[in-house]
């Protein structure tokens, strides 16, 4: 795996942040935090993350109204929405908003690792 794969995750919920955040980097991904849609934003455009996790409900704004406005990198940033509302709904809308991938809270350890590397691997294919 690529030490240096970025990774943005986006969650108003610090624990769910710093655990996410802990996870991922036992994995050896570099964790970027975010606790509001406008501070995701700004992190996109100082920097290319690999992947991000957004969670739908953010203090400031919907994350699917987020897919829309983060700057994207090259290879295209991979978006994994998060949410506690599984609507289908909410899905269908993020899924149609390019989010390549959809994930329930709580997340589940083994699920989120492997949407990120499912990801990473689609990010890679995309590149080649």
């Amino acid at each position: 795996m690529d030490k240096h794969t970025r990774i943005l995750v986006v969650d108003d919920d610090e624990t769910i942040r710093t655990t996410m955040k802990a996870i991922l980097e036992d994995e050896g991904y570099l964790v970027d935090l975010a606790g509001s849609g406008k501070e995701a934003i700004q992190k996109t455009q100082e920097k290319t993350y690999n992947v991000a996790l957004l969670d739908i409900r953010l203090p400031d704004m919907e994350g699917i109204e987020l897919l829309k406005l983060m700057a994207d990198g090259v290879p295209r940033t991979r978006k994994i929405m998060v949410t506690g509302y599984p609507s289908m709904q909410n899905a269908i809308g993020a899924l149609n908003k390019n989010a390549d991938a959809y994930l329930l809270k709580p997340v589940d350890v083994e699920k989120l690792l492997n949407t990120v590397k499912m990801q990473l691997q689609a990010q890679a294919n995309e590149r080649r």
